[in-house]
């Protein structure tokens, strides 16, 4: 069975009523069936009987995919997918032609229908199912011409890195950061992303001070980003240095306001010096950026709760508790009580 075949098969929709045992009803049932050749045959029938049949001419060119004759379906396919004003026929269209152009080895025609589906049905499980499939043989595809055509460009060995870092390969990634950095020094983003390898392979002491300076090296070379500055924060904040971290953490978000992380840990830090009135708008911000942020939740309600807006800390316990699974044990009874205790002193 061939991926459109499958898809066709899963994706079915309901016909309207249709005069019993009409050719394009036979025809669909026998699309339904797996017996496709026949299937073309009797929907074939149809559309010469009525060439505005919509589900004839659907299912007819789904049964041409469905069989292996994708140069013959395409037409068909773009054509109900364009046009058609059913719009199960058009995803269903559309989900075979991206397929078919797939099969052709045409990524460049089914890489936009994917993106067309999803604007279409966001939500649709097949739909995404289809366009990863799409978009992962876009990238194979490239990825090999790199290969093939530069390798010895650093540009190589800064994918491979980033290949190595989706296998949690991260000493090979790191090894592969350095090679592309030897490469070319001036590469933005390569000592950023050697940084945070080092930092997912490991948190041990070494490999905090090696990272911080690859961050530091970003800086060197571009004093805008915003996540290098973060970074550095977050390694001094590790190694219990909150007074040096709060200022590279101020820099992050004034580079970028919107950087919720960034605010996150400006307000924690502010809400650990009991400083509630500063900490309270940068964690207002962060909800309103991210409003599934438990720890922005979380910290917000403590700020609240300990400057004594006792109110709005119970509404952060009430969003908390919707985003999270409910809660066991003594974490229950605290989350219970935040709302109700006295702010502290």
């Amino acid at each position: 069975m061939t991926p459109a075949t499958r898809f066709a098969l899963a994706l079915l929709v309901a016909l309207p009523l249709l005069a019993a045992d009409s050719l394009t009803e036979r025809g669909v049932a026998a699309f339904e069936q797996g017996r496709y050749i026949e299937a073309g045959r009797l929907l074939a029938d149809a559309l010469k009987a009525d060439p505005n049949d919509d589900h004839a001419r659907t299912f007819l060119a789904l049964s041409r995919a469905a069989t292996g004759h994708c140069a013959e379906a395409v037409p068909d396919l773009a054509d109900r997918f364009d046009k058609s004003s059913n719009p199960d026929l058009s995803r269903l269209a559309g989900l075979a032609l991206a397929q078919c152009y797939v099969t052709q080895s045409q990524c460049d025609k089914a890489v936009p229908v994917a993106l067309r589906l999803e604007e279409k049905d966001p939500d649709d499980a097949d739909v995404l199912y289809q366009a990863a499939r799409v978009h992962m043989k876009a990238f194979n595809d490239v990825t090999r011409r790199m290969f093939e055509k530069t390798p010895a460009s650093y540009r190589v060995n800064q994918l491979s890195a980033e290949i190595f870092e989706t296998q949690n390969r991260f000493t090979e990634a790191a090894a592969e950061y350095r090679k592309a950095i030897a490469k070319n020094p001036r590469a933005l983003n390569l000592h950023f992303r050697l940084g945070r390898a080092l930092l997912l392979e490991s948190h041990d002491p070494q490999a905090l001070a090696l990272a911080e300076k690859e961050f530091e090296a970003e800086l060197a070379l571009d004093a805008g980003d915003a996540a290098a500055e973060f970074q550095i924060g977050q390694i001094l904040n590790a190694q219990s240095k909150a007074d040096e971290a709060l200022p590279h953490f101020e820099k992050a978000l004034a580079l970028s306001p919107d950087f919720a992380e960034a605010a996150l840990a400006v307000g924690k830090l502010r809400v650990q010096a009991k400083q509630y009135a500063e900490a309270i708008p940068l964690l207002e911000h962060v909800v309103v950026l991210e409003p599934r942020n438990e720890p922005g939740h979380y910290t917000l309600m403590l700020a609240y709760r300990n400057s004594g807006q006792m109110d709005k800390a119970r509404r952060e316990q009430d969003v908390l508790q919707k985003l999270q699974h409910p809660p066991e044990g003594e974490f229950t009874d605290f989350l219970k009580r935040l709302g109700e205790g006295t702010p502290a002193k």
